[in-house]
């Protein structure tokens, strides 16, 4: 368990109107920051874990319609970065190719004489191939590029030609948003990122819960006399205004785009780990309140309370947005941090 160092001689008291304060600050600030559109280059800090990056890196530029980002939200989505996965259609490995589209599309991406489905410096490259395969079999179609190239991935590029763009499909469709949302959790944003609109109601809750009894797997059920985890307080408190986080804090990480350490405002989740090159080692969140401050669940015998976010474990952060919440996976993959 990580520790924490409690602020000294401030009171809860002090802290609440510490925390009303920020949160006023937090809605004047909105109205004078840039929104968080515009174009993204490179990937965030740690969110493709450290042995894949430079594959994404390098692959993910393939072509001028594919991007790092995009390549590890597909690859995110497929298998949570688990190179040893099966689905129930038999799809492979990290890339999640089934045998008859591998042995079309698969190459030999590491040059060492085979084309390994479960190789993932095989199956990343040959992911990026495929992409860049149909995104030249659907060129020149109207609409946006990348999700024509997403669209042609999932339907086929014969539907996207057929309906000259995205086509009609539900499952189609919705990949090509999750794909598209999720990809702003893998890039590096470029310009300040929008404050999150639902900040104080979270902070609201949370502030609420100081004091509470930390209890490892709490999700605050009666039955549980109330009492939360770390995760599970911020699920909670996201809860309140409507979006639905994971529940495990490695998973949470990738709702939403990350803002730098000194763009932080309140209701940015902020997160913890020994391994600071991989998003899924990640295994302790707070929500972030101002400051340098943070209300977190820390540890069994510990209570819900305000801690410095500023240790050696510091990861970074997530500013949560609704469409970034509703991207992820379902069931999240892997993972089993608080």
């Amino acid at each position: 368990m990580r520790r924490f160092w409690v602020a000294s001689g401030v009171g809860t008291a002090v802290f609440v109107c510490f925390v009303a304060l920020l949160l006023v600050g937090t809605y004047s600030a909105a109205a004078g920051l840039a929104t968080g559109g515009g174009r993204h280059t490179g990937l965030a800090k740690g969110a493709v874990p450290a042995k894949y990056q430079a594959l994404v890196q390098t692959w993910g530029n393939l072509c001028p319609t594919l991007t790092p980002a995009v390549l590890a939200a597909q690859l995110y989505q497929e298998s949570g970065w688990d190179p040893d996965v099966v689905s129930h259609a038999d799809a492979r490995g990290i890339a999640q190719f089934i045998p008859e589209t591998w042995r079309r599309y698969g190459i030999d991406g590491d040059k060492d004489g085979d084309r390994d489905i479960w190789d993932p410096n095989d199956a990343i490259p040959s992911a990026a191939s495929y992409d860049c395969a149909v995104a030249a079999d659907v060129e020149g179609m109207p609409g946006d590029p990348v999700k024509n190239m997403l669209a042609a991935y999932n339907a086929g590029p014969g539907a996207v030609i057929q309906y000259r763009g995205v086509p009609p499909y539900r499952e189609t469709k919705n990949y090509v948003k999750v794909i598209t949302t999720l990809a702003k959790s893998f890039a590096r944003p470029v310009g300040r990122l929008a404050p999150s609109r639902q900040a104080a109601g979270a902070i609201y809750f949370a502030q609420k819960k100081l004091g509470t009894p930390y209890l490892w797997g709490g999700n605050g059920t009666p039955d549980q006399n109330g009492r939360f985890d770390c995760s599970g307080l911020t699920q909670a408190a996201y809860r309140t205004v409507g979006i639905e986080l994971p529940r495990v804090a490695n998973d949470q990480y990738n709702a939403g785009p990350h803002p730098s350490r000194d763009e932080l405002l309140p209701g940015d989740l902020v997160f913890f780990s020994d391994d600071l090159t991989n998003s899924r080692e990640i295994r302790h969140v707070g929500l972030y309140v101002g400051g340098g401050y943070m209300i977190n669940a820390p540890y069994t015998g510990a209570v819900i309370r305000f801690d410095k976010i500023d240790t050696p474990d510091y990861f970074g952060a997530t500013r949560v947005t609704k469409d970034g919440a509703e991207a992820l996976p379902t069931p999240p993959p892997g993972g089993d941090s608080a």
